[in-house]
């Protein structure tokens, strides 16, 4: 028994396996979608460190400012408290409250504005400005159940996972390294001053995160090397992507090839009608024919009409022939002519001389001169 088999079916989408790199237009037709090799992990751990050193550095004037806060808040409470005689009425809390609240986010505004500019600077780093809403359109197909449970056990869900495993192993050593020594001194901080305690615990925290963050910048350049590859391989195309693509913005090449011909047809067609004007046609003498004509009132120089290679050379000889125009073998202009003078275009000044010569042959020949 023959089986007969379908082997399209072996294939990796239309046009077999995704070989190809992306072309301009693919990369381009993806940039305007959002679709950017990019790193979140760049962004996030360029932030923190930022974050923390701007603390490292305006740790002790928050504290000031915060101080100074708490003490006139708590002056604010105690006046109003007086003042309405042990009792203190809810709209007075809640301005108090406010105030409160303002003042602690101008306090920390600093460090997050830093930490904001980092993080844009370092996703405008990695993939430009090019600004889109296209990504934060809904899109109902990510609505489906079943495309959501493929996306749950996929490849890239399970490096993900083992990437976050990676982050919280790391984070979880790094802290226990550093605060293994300094385990005893937190057990005094009740006998510290507040002032001391408390900069004793902005320091721990400081210096840790700023640890945290520096080795956090080697998986951002792991991750930031693996998703350039990983975009690169997804963006890839078959042969018959690249083919489909080409006939789009370029056009079909058989029907440009065809559109070429029967352009070249057309300006046969023209040649051959303005041939029967020339004054001579120089040969070489099979390979090459080249009409001249010279008339000074229409030009100073005389001017190619028509040329031709073997098939349409011998044309061009069998239409002067038939014109009773003149024909002069002279291989090197003829050579010359066809290779560096386009039909309508006047003779070149270092032709000059050879064109006039034989120009004056001619009109010797027909009694002219």
């Amino acid at each position: 028994m023959i089986l007969e088999y379908n082997l399209q079916f072996f294939a990796e989408g239309q046009g077999g396996d995704k070989t190809e790199p992306a072309t301009p237009k693919k990369l381009s037709d993806a940039r305007k979608e959002g679709q950017v090799a990019k790193s979140r992990e760049v962004a996030n751990g360029l932030g923190l460190l930022a974050v923390f050193l701007v603390l490292k550095i305006w740790v002790g004037n928050m504290g000031n400012q915060f101080l100074s806060v708490f003490h006139n808040i708590y002056n604010r409470i105690s006046d109003t408290i007086v003042f309405w005689h042990g009792f203190m009425p809810k709209q007075d809390i809640s301005t108090i409250f406010q105030s409160m609240l303002m003042e602690a986010v101008i306090i920390m505004a600093p460090v997050m504005i830093v930490g904001f500019i980092v993080a844009f600077v370092s996703d405008v780093m990695q993939v430009g400005w090019k600004p889109t809403t296209k990504p934060l359109r809904p899109k109902w197909n990510k609505l489906s159940p079943l495309s959501g449970f493929k996306k749950i056990f996929s490849a890239n869900s399970l490096i993900e996972l083992v990437k976050s495993l990676a982050k919280l192993g790391l984070i979880a050593y790094i802290c226990y390294s550093y605060l293994k020594d300094k385990w005893p001194l937190f057990f005094t901080l009740y006998d510290m001053p507040l002032l001391q305690a408390v900069k004793l615990a902005a320091e721990t925290v400081t210096d840790l995160g700023i640890r945290i963050s520096a080795v956090y910048m080697i998986l951002a350049a792991a991750d930031f090397m693996y998703q350039k590859y990983k975009f690169s391989k997804d963006m890839r195309m078959t042969k018959q992507e690249v083919k489909d693509e080409y006939k789009q913005s370029e056009g079909d090449p058989q029907i440009k090839g065809k559109i070429r011909q029967r352009m070249q047809e057309a300006s046969r067609r023209r040649m051959m009608q303005n041939l029967p004007q020339a004054d001579v046609v120089i040969t070489n003498p099979t390979h090459y024919a080249v009409a001249i004509k010279y008339d000074p009132k229409i030009a100073d120089a005389p001017i190619v009409l028509a040329k031709g290679e073997d098939y349409m050379a011998a044309k061009i000889r069998e239409a002067a022939k038939e014109h009773h125009i003149e024909i002069v073998e002279n291989k090197p202009l003829a050579r010359m002519l066809y290779a560096n003078v386009d039909v309508g275009q006047a003779v070149p000044p270092e032709l000059y001389q050879a064109v006039a010569e034989v120009l004056a042959f001619v009109y010797h020949l027909q009694g002219k001169v």
